[in-house]
C-alpha cells in the first residue's frame, strides 16, 4: 500500500486503496468572506471544536442560500449521476451517494490498480463541468476548485458516513426519507444501515 499527501487549502491523505468519502461543491456555494470567518486556530485533535466547525459548514452549504443551485435541476443531476456511476466496477466500488441542490456526497471503496483519488474526482469533475455548462450555455468555473476527502477507518465510522450522506436530503427538508430522494444511492449491501 502506497500513500501520498499533499495539501492545498485542505490536507489530503490518500492510499492507493481503502473507503473513502467525499464532498465537493459548486462554485460560489459559500460565500468567501463565511469561509474567512470559519477560520479557527488549529483544531489539534479537539474533536468537539472540529465537529462544531464541520456542522457550520455543513448548515451553509445545506441552507442553499449562496450561488446558484445548478443541481437542483434534473438535468444537471443526471448528469452528476451517470458520471458517479461510471467509475463503478472500474475505479471503485461505489458504496453511496446523494446529490444535493449545490453539493455532493460520495463515498466508494478503491479497487486495485485504480488511476489515484486524484484522477478520479479530475474526470468526475471535469465531466460534469463540461456537460453542465453546455447545457447551460455557460462558461467558467462550475465546482470550488478543493473537494473534502477522508479515509474512512473503520466500518463503525462507514456506519455514520453512510447514515449522514443518506440523510443529507432529510435533514435539508427536502425529503421526508432518505429513499425518496431521487439523486440518492445505496449500494443493497450497506442499507441495512436503516
Amino acid at each position: 500500500m502506497s500513500q501520498t499527501f499533499h495539501r492545498r487549502n485542505l490536507p489530503h491523505l490518500y492510499d492507493d486503496c481503502g473507503k473513502y468519502f467525499i464532498t465537493f461543491r459548486l462554485n460560489n456555494s459559500i460565500p468567501i468572506n463565511l469561509l474567512k470567518e470559519m477560520a479557527h486556530p488549529k483544531i489539534n485533535g479537539d474533536f468537539e471544536k472540529f465537529k462544531r466547525l464541520f456542522m457550520r459548514y455543513d448548515n451553509l452549504l445545506d441552507c442553499g442560500n449562496y450561488g446558484i443551485n445548478y443541481l437542483s435541476d434534473s438535468k444537471l443531476s443526471d448528469i452528476c449521476k451517470e458520471c458517479l456511476l461510471y467509475p463503478h466496477g472500474k475505479e471503485y466500488f461505489l458504496i453511496c451517494f446523494c446529490i444535493m441542490p449545490n453539493h455532493v456526497h460520495l463515498i466508494f471503496e478503491l479497487l486495485a490498480g485504480n488511476n489515484g483519488i486524484s484522477n478520479i474526482m479530475k474526470g468526475i469533475k471535469g465531466v460534469t463541468a463540461r456537460k453542465c455548462n453546455l447545457e447551460l450555455n455557460r462558461r467558467g468555473k462550475f465546482w470550488q476548485e478543493e473537494s473534502y476527502d477522508r479515509l474512512i477507518r473503520d466500518d463503525f465510522e462507514l456506519y455514520f458516513v453512510v447514515r449522514y450522506v443518506l440523510l443529507n436530503p432529510v435533514k435539508a427538508r427536502l425529503a421526508d426519507n432518505w429513499s425518496e430522494w431521487g439523486y440518492s444511492y445505496c449500494d443493497e449491501a450497506y442499507q441495512g444501515v436503516f
